[in-house]
């Protein structure tokens, strides 16, 4: 069913609360809302399609919205399949409509829907470029790079809405989360987690959307995945702020750990207890052989601190360990102080492969002493975990 989001303009998306993992990758316990719109004017344009996964509640969203009328536009601002799966069924469904896209995008098209031939229906558009409607006008602005090359995102001038592609989306079905951000008690909690793992590593090409966002007179922005956001939008375009400037959000330490048979596991929690002990002003901890390694890169994004406590492993990184530093490196992780924990029966390993893997990171500062446990964590042990705890201290939490 369509939902109204202004006066001509429905919401034709769909939930989808059957999808385990987002991306193959992941987890969404709350699932997942594919976001779709349709501008009923003089000339109609739909906004993007969806994932074929719920592609006849869609098809139903639509027809449902059209009311008999024929759409002439497709603006198409990401061609990622979970946004562009039915494009192919629009084209054959109205054969008049044009798709209206980037010059990367329409040159992609092909790539994606083998045996539909788009000779003489697509518009490439440009930086700046418009589209009359009749009581709207979109104007096109171009975001390479959140978090495809050919992203574009489309600005109603005269109603002050943004379509803001993958920006401002979230994690979670709008039946879970609410339809309007004002209805979203914790929108930051899956705002943040989706961001760090989908766009983390292009904080710069977010800065540049920001710095042109900043002169356009928003009054809506209407994402491709979560609410419509239309109040207190100073809040989700703050928080994009500090994300995209790899600044911390939050006072205070994150610690993280990879235990085989409990004994680093214990060194973690203990050193959780000392941080706090010293004052910090928030410990987050997490497993990360159990817990969901997503959360985790949130929260190596979200403080200024990160501690790994992880065991050797086959002379190297116990692998739930490295999955997790391996994460961090490939979404642009900066700006961080860390601090290192290893353990080893033998001949410890994790500390030298953990430093090499966080050398090549840009602005970490790994703080000494490095802590090395051999086996079981032991009274001797705990002037060192002190001492790492006055280094990591040492500096703002924030």
């Amino acid at each position: 069913m369509a939902r109204t989001v202004s006066e001509d303009i429905l919401y034709i998306g769909a939930d989808d609360l059957n999808i385990d993992l987002f991306e193959s990758q992941y987890p969404v316990p709350d699932g997942m809302a594919y976001n779709s719109y349709v501008i009923l004017d003089e000339k109609v344009a739909i906004m993007d399609t969806i994932d074929s996964r719920a592609a006849e509640q869609w098809k139903e969203n639509l027809s449902a919205a059209l009311g008999g009328r024929t759409p002439d536009y497709l603006v198409v601002q990401h061609l990622e399949p979970d946004h562009s799966s039915l494009i192919g069924y629009v084209m054959d469904t109205y054969p008049g409509v044009k798709i209206v896209a980037s010059a990367k995008a329409v040159s992609m098209l092909p790539q994606f829907f083998g045996g539909v031939s788009f000779e003489g229906r697509t518009v490439s558009v440009k930086e700046g470029d418009t589209l009359p409607l009749g009581k709207h006008t979109l104007k096109f602005v171009m975001a390479p790079m959140v978090h495809w090359p050919e992203v574009m995102v489309s600005f109603d001038i005269e109603h002050g809405i943004l379509f803001s592609a993958d920006a401002f989306g979230k994690f979670g079905a709008l039946g879970k989360c609410g339809f309007w951000g004002e209805e979203d008690s914790d929108w930051a909690c899956e705002g943040r987690r989706y961001y760090f793992n989908i766009c983390g590593k292009y904080g710069m090409q977010v800065q540049n959307l920001l710095k042109k966002a900043a002169g356009l007179d928003i009054k809506m922005i209407c994402p491709l995945h979560g609410p419509v956001l239309r109040e207190n939008l100073g809040y989700y375009l703050g928080l994009y702020q500090t994300w995209s400037s790899y600044a911390p959000e939050s006072e205070g330490v994150f610690v993280a750990y990879a235990s085989i048979h409990g004994g680093t596991k214990a060194v973690a929690e203990k050193f959780a207890e000392i941080l706090k002990a010293k004052g910090a002003k928030k410990v987050a901890i997490s497993d990360l052989c159990r817990d969901d390694q997503a959360e985790a890169v949130e929260d190596a994004f979200r403080y200024p601190v990160t501690v790994v406590a992880a065991c050797s492993y086959d002379a190297g990184l116990f692998p739930p360990a490295h999955s997790f530093i391996h994460h961090l490196q490939d979404k642009g992780w900066q700006k961080r102080k860390v601090g290192l924990i290893e353990n080893g029966s033998w001949a410890p390993s994790a500390g030298r492969v953990m430093k090499e893997m966080f050398s090549t990171m840009k602005a970490i500062e790994i703080a000494e002493p490095m802590v090395t446990i051999k086996s079981r964590m032991k009274d001797s042990d705990i002037p060192a975990l002190e001492a790492l705890a006055d280094a990591l201290l040492s500096a703002p939490q924030q």
